[in-house]
């Protein structure tokens, strides 16, 4: 059974593209018509390439990596954040800092000076700072939660990158494809589809439209997490068995060569 379907996405405003005039040519095999001079997109393919998408996003969970979600438009970075944290994954919503990707460890940095801040205030020698220190940390510990709070917990680079508008968020495409981390996103008909290992053909401006299409991506990557927490558990239980049947089959063993050692001890006398 297919993840979305046609009425869920006409409902939201799936369908509805740029002006003609904004459009991108690359996109031409996304759009099924115009009307009033704006493109209305083909929302058939969209069921379909958003189930290609998230396939491939719970398989990705399934195997226990991280997928990044970025989007920092205004209208729908509330969403993106929502959607994200529900299963776990980290995300930007704000501005994309440059490098995040292909300066990782840089970042990495950022993040441990706000675990050390937090330390500070954790261990009492924060109280013993000056009014002054104490306001410029404070800052500084807000703007980095602020940028970087919602990747604290990405120790490596993401297995993937979800993207809400290619053209917005040129600079983090441009890093994930120099690092080969494939690239999943929400394509309008005015962006270059080509920008993305997985397309998935819609309006990226409408809260509704990124509402039910991360729904969709975010269900998957659920089930994707659930069915590896349920192998963990079989793996763990299988182990625990084989443990215990080798435990069981090693005692009529140990049990023989006590008797024999006992029939010998005699003898030897």
């Amino acid at each position: 059974m297919a993840r979305t379907n046609f009425e869920q996405l006409l409902e939201a405003g799936c369908h509805f593209g740029h002006l003609k005039r904004k459009w991108n040519p690359q996109m031409a095999p996304y759009i099924f018509m115009e009307r009033n001079g704006i493109h209305i997109i083909d929302l058939n393919k969209t069921v379909a390439k958003i189930e290609d998408a998230a396939n491939a996003l719970k398989q990705i969970a399934k195997s226990g990596k991280k997928i990044l979600f970025v989007g920092t438009k205004k209208q729908t970075k509330d969403i993106i954040a929502e959607k994200a944290a529900s299963v776990n994954m980290p995300y930007v919503i704000e501005r994309w800092p440059g490098g995040m990707l292909t300066n990782f460890p840089t970042i990495r940095k950022a993040i441990k000076k706000m675990a050390n801040i937090d330390k500070l205030m954790n261990d009492g020698t924060y109280s013993n700072l000056s009014k002054r220190e104490i306001l410029q940390i404070s800052r500084q510990r807000a703007k980095l939660e602020k940028n970087l709070g919602s990747i604290a917990d990405l120790s490596r680079l993401p297995s993937a990158i979800f993207i809400v508008d290619v053209m917005k968020e040129h600079i983090a495409v441009k890093e994930a494809h120099r690092l080969g981390i494939p690239v999943f996103a929400i394509v309008d008909t005015n962006s270059n589809p080509n920008d993305a290992d997985f397309v998935i053909p819609a309006n990226d401006d409408a809260k509704d439209s990124v509402e039910v299409i991360l729904g969709a991506c975010c269900a998957a990557i659920a089930e994707g997490l659930e069915e590896r927490k349920v192998e963990k558990a079989d793996e763990k239980a299988a182990k625990e068995q084989a443990e215990a049947d080798a435990i069981k089959d090693a005692a009529p063993k140990r049990r023989a060569r006590k008797e024999k050692k006992d029939e010998e001890a005699p003898a030897a006398e």
